[in-house]
């Protein structure tokens, strides 16, 4: 498997991870001190760790670093929306879709020498 695919799996895997450690704890642990709330986030963030250090050093042997973190930005934005809709009941908000067209320019403008060879 290509080094992008592999790359792109473990960091959508990852960000899945990441985004239940920084904001599951608001719906499932509201009630408890921050504390336990904290001490469980690190636990699910090891997981993330354990992939998202092997994906960054897969996809830095055939991308840069400004790549690698906008992909890892497209990636957190594409976890995120669905996360915040199913999970944590949030409303659908225009602002998704602004922020998404940002990025999308975030990653025009790093691709572009790749794309275009400029």
């Amino acid at each position: 498997m290509k080094p992008t695919i592999i790359t792109i799996i473990l960091l959508t895997l990852s960000n899945v991870f990441m985004t239940f450690a920084w904001y599951g704890h608001l719906k499932e642990l509201n009630t408890k001190p921050w504390v336990i709330a904290a001490v469980i986030s690190w636990g699910i963030a090891f997981f993330e760790y354990m992939l998202q250090v092997p994906a960054n050093r897969i996809g830095y042997t055939v991308m840069g670093i400004g790549e690698l973190k906008i992909l890892q930005e497209v990636i957190a934005l594409t976890v995120f929306v669905p996360f915040a809709l199913y999970y944590m009941k949030e409303p659908l908000k225009l602002d998704y879709l602004w922020a998404a067209l940002c990025i999308l320019g975030a990653v025009f403008f790093i691709f572009r020498s790749k794309l275009f060879g400029t």
